[in-house]
């Protein structure tokens, strides 16, 4: 039977999402896990999107098949009673055969966490870019409505990215005032690139430093140059706050005769 899980974890001690060979990852937890339960089963989880290394989940989104039928209550009690701490499955449940995390997947929603206090507070130092400056939030907003729509971001990608197509839709692309010292990037769209929220969050903040103008929003995301744009900001103030999906493939006829 095919589960579909919803996992939050904090990135800090991991490569990322995906297996690498040069760290452990949320990925290879997972599936340890999940071969502790099956008593040697090797199965592999699949993902919403691959976080890199450093970044949060708070809603990330995965798939498996479990080679038994099993209560997703039962699976889930399992999981997290296996997992490390700082990996947990917040929900589970049985979706369609063809259900797929990452292909299925309508929109994701990711926040970027930022802390402006003269002296960093060491108990969000793992979740938030501290940044020790007046920047001004109203010209960031400003121009973070340039991207919003459909549009080529070569300009906001890493070079190191696979992705040939770069055109991506953002739906909502704001920020949040939390408290006087506080404030989070939030941003909506069809998918995103690697780095792209990263380094538009740098350039962002660059134009809130005043070091930019509004208006090069604009000019960079018309460059398609990576160069153009600013740099990339921190990984540990990142979250994967959420993904949709379409309501009939997650819809599923679930047999009593379970584990």
């Amino acid at each position: 039977m095919r589960l579909k899980g919803i996992i939050a974890y904090d990135g800090t001690r991991y490569v990322g999402y995906q297996v690498q060979p040069n760290g452990n990852s949320i990925q290879a937890e997972l599936e340890k896990a999940l071969k502790k339960m099956t008593k040697g089963i090797a199965l592999k989880v699949y993902s919403a999107g691959r976080t890199d290394s450093g970044v949060h989940a708070r809603g990330q989104v995965i798939h498996f098949d479990y080679p038994v039928a099993i209560k997703p209550e039962n699976a889930l009690r399992a999981l997290n009673s296996l997992l490390p701490t700082d990996i947990r499955v917040v929900a589970l449940k049985a979706v369609r055969d063809d259900f797929n995390a990452q292909y299925h997947s309508q929109k994701k929603r990711y926040r970027y966490q930022m802390n402006t206090a003269t002296i960093q507070d060491p108990f969000t130092r793992l979740y938030m870019w501290h940044h020790p400056y007046h920047t001004k939030i109203e010209p960031m907003r400003e121009a973070l409505e340039v991207i919003v729509g459909e549009h080529d971001f070569t300009s906001f990608c890493s070079t190191k990215t696979d992705k040939e197509n770069k055109v991506r839709t953002v739906y909502r692309s704001d920020i949040e005032e939390i408290s006087p010292d506080r404030f989070d990037f939030v941003f909506e769209g069809n998918g995103f690139l690697y780095n792209m929220i990263r380094i538009l969050v740098g350039t962002s903040v660059q134009i809130g430093d005043g070091l930019r103008t509004v208006e090069t929003m604009a000019e960079i995301l018309k460059a398609k140059d990576r160069n153009a744009g600013g740099p990339t900001a921190p990984a540990h103030g990142l979250f994967l706050e959420r993904v949709w999906y379409p309501e009939e493939v997650e819809n599923v006829s679930l047999d009593t005769d379970m584990e």
